[in-house]
């Protein structure tokens, strides 16, 4: 076993490392060194938990080594489309971690150890540790669900909801009062598990309240949830690389969440507390078709392509789902070959996670300087021939802007339709993950571009 000094300062390195990981993951450019930073911190951190432990090192070999093996099978087997689901089931992870470690604390001999103050202040961290826990966990289990398809994408809306999640509050905070005073007994422990049983449920509305057009933000906020569970295992344990960890986690997620919240017209407080002030914001409208729409083949989108000065593609989940991005680059370099300039329109929330469709696109060596933010990119469509919808649907849809009536009004979108001629490739008709038409389809200038998006942009590759 290590010395306590040297321990201390393993972890300080780590926590440093830590923060140059989120650092480095702040543009794409130095994501790679941001990962390996991440990466190196956490080695350092579990080889000093480890040397840390006094008894029992074979479990924690045992359980490490399980944990490894399951990782590297996950990480092998998740498709990059699976990436969004697979981040909510890991939050999910450490919701439950949460709660078992303020249940192990709660029934931990060692506890008679604290007196006065301190075991007050130690069993308001237990308390506060299960709740954040177990919605946490619930919440991210749903978020799961419905990134998965198994649970529907339309918001949870049941009478007097919020009034409900109040209550949940309000006796969750009785209960810790009881808690406290209790100290130990058949009272302190039905206090504790029925609070957790309470938040369990808690968590689950509170994300089942929320519509699929808004997932991307549940995902931000789960993690920011997730490391505050991780900060209150922290204070439970005694261990402040934890408590730090936690902490960067949590209040950068917290500010991911804000961001994304600003990027699609949402209230921070209205998401975070299940959709509170409005209908959940992703209730569905008709998926009734709004005209007549026209069709492209990929001989004449190729044509098209070929005839234009400037263009501009946008991608969206459709094109992550058939891994079309490979196709799309060898496009790209066919048309720049040309003489034509191609550029990527990309919105804040494509792909169902933030950055998902940057990292598919510098997975398939697009250059970084051609690929812009929806934020610097808007203001050129009007300038621009042909734009390439490929697999978007809400992150492109006038009604956001036309319709205020509509779920999706006021949330900024990609405006694509102030192009020349905007091509849109799609399997079919069918509406987005928000549940709502998209006007786009049906626009004098729009163009449908039917079938699996890996194969129309091989198609109109081999016509190029």
């Amino acid at each position: 076993m290590l010395s306590n000094g040297i321990i201390q300062a393993a972890y300080v390195i780590a926590a440093l490392l830590f923060i140059f990981s989120l650092r480095g993951l702040s543009n794409q450019e130095s994501a790679k060194s941001g990962n390996i930073y991440g990466m190196i911190g956490m080695a350092i951190a579990l080889i000093a938990a480890v040397a840390s432990i006094k008894g029992g090192l074979h479990w924690i070999v045992i359980a490490m080594i399980i944990g490894a093996a399951i990782g590297l099978y996950l990480a092998k087997k998740v498709e990059m489309t699976q990436m969004p689901e697979l981040v909510a089931l890991l939050h999910s992870f450490v919701g439950m971690a949460a709660v078992l470690v303020g249940l192990n604390s709660y029934l931990d001999p060692h506890i008679q150890n604290f007196q006065g103050g301190e075991l007050t202040v130690h069993l308001v961290e237990i308390f506060v540790g299960v709740f954040i826990g177990a919605v946490t966990f619930s919440g991210s289990v749903v978020a799961f669900g419905k990134l998965n398809g198994r649970i529907s994408s339309k918001p949870l809306s049941i009478p007097n909801k919020h009034y409900w999640n109040l209550a949940a509050i309000v006796v969750s905070t009785i209960l810790m009062f009881t808690f406290v005073e209790v100290k130990s007994g058949a009272g302190a422990t039905i206090s504790l598990l029925i609070m957790a049983i309470i938040a369990f449920v808690f968590g689950f509305h509170l994300v089942a309240s929320i519509g699929g057009a808004d997932m991307p933000v549940v995902i931000s906020m789960l993690n920011s949830y997730s490391g505050w569970a991780a900060a209150a295992a922290g204070f439970m344990l005694g261990n402040d690389l934890l408590i730090v960890t936690g902490a960067l986690v949590g209040s950068s997620g917290a500010i991911l969440s804000y961001i994304m919240c600003k990027a699609m017209n949402r209230s921070f407080i209205s998401v975070i507390a299940g959709g509170f002030g409005s209908d959940g914001s992703a209730a569905s409208s008709s998926d009734e078709e709004q005209g007549e729409y026209r069709e492209m083949q990929p001989a004449e989108v190729a044509q098209t392509l070929k005839e234009a000065r400037s263009v501009i593609i946008v991608p969206g989940y459709g094109m992550a789902v058939a891994q079309a991005q490979g196709a799309v680059s060898n496009i790209t370099e066919r048309l720049r070959g040309m003489g034509i300039e191609v550029r990527f329109g990309i919105h804040p929330v494509a792909g169902r996670l933030p950055g998902h469709m940057n990292v598919l696109l510098a997975e398939a060596k697009v250059p970084y300087d051609i690929v812009l933010e929806m934020d610097e990119i808007n203001d050129d469509f009007p300038d621009t021939d042909v734009v390439w919808v490929i697999g978007a649907n809400d992150t492109v849809n006038p009604a956001a802007e036309e319709d205020p009536n509509s779920p999706i009004a006021g949330m900024p979108v990609l405006e694509v339709w102030k192009a020349k001629t905007v091509v849109i490739s799609k399997r079919s008709m069918n509406t987005g993950y928000a549940g709502v038409q998209n006007p786009l389809f049906f626009k004098e200038n729009s163009y449908m571009l039917f079938g699996d998006a890996k194969d129309s942009v091989e198609k109109v590759l081999q016509n190029l």
